[in-house]
């Protein structure tokens, strides 16, 4: 199929990129531009994917997996063994911190670090028994956004992308908000062999603030719009000449159709990106008048307005340089200092979704790549790296709500009931977005590969 396709772009002149290139030029562009949205496998719960990804892994004994026991035997030798690959030296059990409070009709219990998400706990599925297979942030963030910790793959965004499209064709399918440039970089949201108009497209990174973290070279103002049409035309005539002899033509038809979203993006993205017709309502509602939430606050609210615009994957990351959710010590001022920047924003989102009736198809993703351990690293007040149990939560989008599924052991090293692995995630993902993971596939280097490999199973009991 692709060698016949490939033909036929080479020799006629006339292929899908050339024909997205004449929607530059005013041409009808709706049969060829590979972002309109495509059907889905089956009718899917959800639209679009909002992803609250937590660098560094927080810890899900002092978030919202409670653990009477742990805290019993506080200063205690664990009583089993541990991993058998663990990343630093650990000694006694350490109980948390914070006091868990149940709340809602659910009455789910959520620790006093999330007094504003643990209003929303009602909206919440608190998956409690994830797990995954590399202890170390470079494979634990490849692991989680790729679903593989040792290859390049695509991102679970653009996978989504490929296999949906986006509901705006002005705007890209996946976007990245701050993303972190550490541990795996931009390999957390690339597009590996997908084809490149998959990618996610990221707006700014973890070291700008986030009113800086816009779409740069937006506008032109020395080039007209005549002016862009007279190069564009002689683009085009270059691009029908080579694409009749090049066998290049997949790599020229993404640059093309990167060419044709740029220009649409010049009218779509200014007034997306600017926040001033929100109400003050709204602003505080995600903390923007608050110096402690207003960054991460901006980019749920970015994010909120992404989603409403047709935007398929929005990936909204809290990270830093210096403390992030990696508590190897000071527990007690990092922990306290991340959930007090994240918690009113990632609530303030979940409501302002839900009054404007975008939860009901949206998924809400939270998470790090791992979780910590029960056990004190050294003498400090510090946790260790723990792929071996801990917590994510979703909320909207065809997932129950008020609920939490599996379990850690009794002190939460190890996920221990209806264990959920990291490719269950993501079988899960696809599932809600009504594509079935085993039949998302792209043929790469002589085999079909897919984001979930040759692992993974939905996760039903989660289901609505």
């Amino acid at each position: 199929m692709n060698f016949y396709r490939r033909q036929l772009l080479q020799s006629s002149a006339s292929g899908f990129g050339w024909l997205a290139l004449q929607g530059l030029l005013g041409a009808e562009t709706s049969v060829a531009n590979p972002l309109l949205a495509k059907q889905p496998h089956f009718p899917a719960r959800a639209k679009r994917v909002i992803f609250l990804f937590m660098k560094g892994g927080p810890s899900q004994v002092d978030t919202f997996d409670p653990k009477p026991l742990l805290d019993r035997d506080h200063g205690k030798p664990l009583p089993f063994d541990l991993p058998r690959v663990t990343f630093a030296k650990t000694t006694t059990l350490f109980k948390s911190p914070w006091k868990f409070k149940r709340y809602g009709q659910s009455g789910l219990p959520v620790s006093e670090l999330f007094p504003h998400v643990a209003r929303c706990v009602d909206d919440l599925c608190i998956i409690r028994s994830l797990h995954g297979t590399n202890p170390a942030h470079g494979g634990a963030l490849l692991k989680l956004h790729t679903g593989s910790d040792v290859q390049v793959r695509p991102s679970m965004g653009s996978w989504i992308s490929y296999g949906l499209g986006t509901e705006n064709a002005d705007l890209p399918g996946f976007i990245t908000i701050c993303p972190t440039l550490a541990h795996g970089g931009v390999n957390n949201w690339g597009s590996a062999f997908l084809p490149a108009w998959t990618q996610g497209t990221p707006l700014g990174n973890a070291s700008v603030p986030a009113p800086q973290a816009v779409v740069k070279n937006i506008a032109n103002p020395r080039v007209s719009p005549a002016l862009q049409r007279l190069q564009l035309e002689m683009a085009a005539e270059q691009n029908r000449d080579h694409l009749a002899s090049s066998s290049a033509a997949a790599t020229l038809e993404a640059r093309i159709n990167s060419f044709e979203l740029a220009y649409r993006m010049q009218t779509a993205m200014p007034e997306l990106q600017d926040l001033k017709n929100e109400s003050p309502a709204t602003l505080k509602l995600y903390g923007l008048d608050d110096p402690v939430t207003a960054n991460f606050g901006r980019q749920c609210l970015m994010a909120r307005r992404f989603a409403e615009r047709g935007v398929r994957f929005i990936q909204v990351t809290h990270s830093d340089s210096n403390v992030q959710w990696d508590q190897h010590g000071d527990l007690i001022k990092g922990h306290t200092k991340n959930a007090a920047e994240v918690d009113k924003p990632i609530a303030g989102l979940l409501h302002d979704l839900k009054s404007r009736g975008l939860l009901e198809d949206t998924l809400v993703l939270w998470g790090g790549e791992f979780g910590r351990t029960p056990v004190a690293q050294g003498t400090a007040d510090g946790r260790d790296h723990n792929p071996e149990g801990f917590t994510m939560w979703m909320a909207g989008g065809g997932v129950k709500s008020g609920i939490a599924y599996g379990a850690t052991d009794d002190y939460g090293y190890f996920a221990a009931e209806n264990k959920v692995h990291i490719h269950d995630l993501h079988a899960t993902l696809l599932y809600i977005l009504g594509m079935d993971h085993e039949k998302l596939t792209y043929r790469f280097a002589g085999r079909d590969f897919r984001l979930t490999d040759i692992h993974g199973h939905v996760v039903k009991d989660v289901l609505a």
